[in-house]
């Protein structure tokens, strides 16, 4: 049965009931559900919609139509969908191999395979649910963070699910000229094959997702983000150079490191109090004996113009303040067999799907952090990350891990930014390890996590990096040199510093971390000072050539900040991505489409980083229909051609375009 329900159109099959409504312009929610109704009010991934227009439905027997601005939906007599932009062409099209279809398309098929499956978990109302495609001749691109190489992502097998350094943001970009969502958090997998697109959750009430269609990529990225939500506007201080390190053990050892950045002339904007300054886990405040005077200290950086990131885990251990208490409110993530510990010290993780447990958590950091003017945190372990990532192990408030994990640094990020809200901070800015979509609107700073220091490495962060600005999030940093193992005397990790730092200057932050080696020893036995730190970490910790390569761009970026500003603006105004493929400024451009080694840092500067080791030259095209300056030579060529350009070790080729802001140099 098919019927029209004000804007919505309704088909009612045996248990399945489907619903397909517009949802902003051009765009289409589409919800199916083996309930007794549609849920209407999962508070996943899209904002309430404001902006429907009217919706142009048509029903014909047992076939259907609904159009929406430049998108349109068939139904089909099977209950097959189809969707198609405003000139006719076919955007993307269910899977459906099934007997006696020749009413839809003049063929039958044997395989007996739906296009939306839902396979009840029994004893349970949810669903493991399968919605399948049909393989376009497309390339896709977004979905959040992923440790591969691969900016194109067709071909590709994803994990719908959250670990350290894999965020999951299901929302992906097509070059047919449409968007998809998929509004649905559980824990799951695509599938981008050649042959079937295949969808999957775990566990699952209903089938949610949304389309839009679009005639460039930039058109496609702002219906999304009107309807996922945007940043807010980045403060000033975001787009300076950011220090860290594993990790600064006192406030002395500190504030030592901003005092020898300011004498020696150096740009620094913020500066990072990194994990394990706290007693214990769970307590959400500095250990004294360490950290003895943070309001001075906040105070003194701040005559520096430097303001103070400070790391929050959302852990709580047994010999924590807090644990007792936040055990009998249940505040704490339950597990389904077992002890809930995990092992990140014998801790368990806050239920940040809880309301209750985020205001706790809020009320502690607000007594123990904020009061001294600490406006930043770097929201760390925000997967979270369990013991071999046991997904069916876990419980919230909310539902089950399978079923709403994917939810929880979103979550995470909430509670900063509605406390810091509540006291009336306009632009909130936090560092966050993880990501659903959705995070963006509360302030999330995303980086790539725990990654290896090595050249294979920089070039999954060059994709990730891209892939996760077109899933909807344009915050996004990365360690620079990476995580683990670079050794600060080993001249093989000096070439990867010094690439990974000129590729840093043009990311959206620019921030410096990493757990060097060799290690130092812990400075006690309890509290603050049982954790050992990494080497130095700082710009002239690696002799001086590498020094004069970070100073260089330390001093460029300091060029780059207005024009920073206002490519935030777009982000927080339109939900651009800061860091952008080639193909999203010069659609028109064929050969754009193709370059996966090339990126373009807001609307005019295109830079081609260096990503393997011993290369000092390389290849660079120049998009069509116009002039480019080189950055390094003044140099200005005419765009549709590839161009040899050096690159030795201070230098990677930096292009600006139609010869514009002069302010931007060496």
């Amino acid at each position: 049965m098919l019927k029209q329900e004000g804007n919505r159109l309704i088909r009612r099959f045996d248990a399945e009931q489907l619903c397909i409504e517009p949802w902003g312009a051009n765009s289409f929610r589409v919800r199916a559900s083996l309930q007794a109704s549609i849920l209407e009010n999962e508070d996943f991934a899209l904002l309430p919609c404001t902006e429907t227009g009217s919706a142009e439905i048509t029903i014909e027997g047992n076939r259907a139509s609904i159009v929406n601005g430049k998108i349109r939906c068939e139904v089909l007599p099977s209950g097959k969908l189809r969707f198609f932009n405003q000139n006719g062409t076919l955007l993307l099209e269910e899977y459906d191999r099934n007997r006696f279809r020749e009413e839809d398309e003049g063929f039958n098929s044997a395989l007996e395979i739906n296009p939306r499956t839902f396979k009840p978990i029994l004893g349970t109302d949810h669903y493991s649910l399968c919605v399948r495609f049909e393989a376009n001749d497309e390339k896709l691109f977004g979905m959040g963070q992923y440790q591969q190489p691969d900016l194109d992502l067709k071909g590709c097998i994803l994990e719908l699910a959250h670990r350290n350094s894999q965020a999951s943001v299901p929302f992906l970009l097509s070059s047919r000229g449409y968007g998809f969502l998929w509004n649905n958090p559980a824990i799951g997998q695509v599938t981008f094959g050649k042959n079937l697109t295949e969808w999957r959750a775990e566990s699952t009430k209903q089938m949610d997702y949304w389309i839009t269609a679009g005639d460039t990529p930039a058109e496609i990225e702002e219906a999304y983000a009107n309807a996922a939500g945007k940043p807010p506007m980045m403060p000033e201080y975001g787009t300076g150079f950011w220090q860290c390190k594993l990790r600064y053990q006192t406030q002395e050892e500190l504030l030592g490191i901003a005092r020898e950045y300011k004498k020696r002339n150096l740009p620094l904007s913020v500066i990072v109090i990194d994990f394990f300054h706290w007693p214990h886990q769970g307590d959400w405040c500095f250990d004294p004996e360490y950290w003895p005077d943070p309001a001075g200290m906040v105070k003194e950086l701040r005559e520096m113009g430097v303001e103070l990131m400070v790391s929050v885990w959302p852990t709580v251990e047994e010999n924590s303040v807090h644990y007792k208490e936040m055990l009998e409110l249940g505040y704490l993530t339950r597990s389904e067999n077992g002890k809930r510990m995990n092992h990140l010290g014998n801790t368990c993780f806050v239920d940040m799907t809880n309301p209750q447990a985020r205001q706790y958590v809020w009320e502690k950091l607000k007594e123990n952090y904020y009061k001294y003017g600490i406006k930043i945190f770097w929201l760390d372990e925000a997967e979270p990350e369990y013991t071999l990532y046991a997904y069916d192990q876990y419980r919230y408030q909310r539902g089950t891990d399978l079923e709403i994990g994917n939810l929880y640094p979103r979550c995470y990020s909430k509670m900063a930014y509605d406390g810091m809200t509540a006291q009336g901070q306009d632009s909130v800015l936090n560092l966050v390890r993880c990501a659903w979509a959705g995070s963006q609107r509360y302030g999330a700073l995303v980086w790539s996590g725990d990654i290896d220091s090595s050249f294979r490495s920089l070039r999954n962060q060059f994709a990730a990096g891209l892939n996760i600005g077109l899933a909807g999030i344009p915050w996004w940093t990365t360690d620079i040199g990476g995580f683990h193992g670079g050794n600060i005397h080993d001249p093989a990790f000096h070439e990867c510093l010094a690439r990974w730092f000129q590729f840093g200057a043009f990311c959206p932050v620019f921030r410096l971390h990493g757990d060097r080696e060799p290690h130092s020893l812990p400075l006690g036995t309890t509290g603050g000072g049982k954790m050992g730190s990494g080497a130095e970490n700082e710009v002239w910790s690696y002799g001086e050539e590498i020094f004069r390569i970070c100073r260089k761009y330390m001093l460029l970026r300091e060029t780059m900040r207005p024009y920073l500003a206002e490519t935030m603006k777009q982000a927080h105004e339109k939900g651009s991505p800061v860091l952008r493929t080639l193909f999203y400024n010069f659609p028109e451009d064929p050969v754009a489409w193709e370059i996966t080694d090339q990126f373009c840092l807001g609307d005019d500067i295109l830079v081609a980083p260096i990503l393997y080791e011993n290369l000092r030259e390389r290849q660079v095209y120049l998009p069509k229909d116009h002039s480019w300056r080189d950055l390094n030579s003044g140099k200005v060529y005419s765009g549709g051609s590839s161009i040899l350009c050096p690159a030795p070790l201070d230098t990677i080729p930096v292009f600006i375009r139609d010869d514009l802001h002069p302010e931007i140099s060496f």
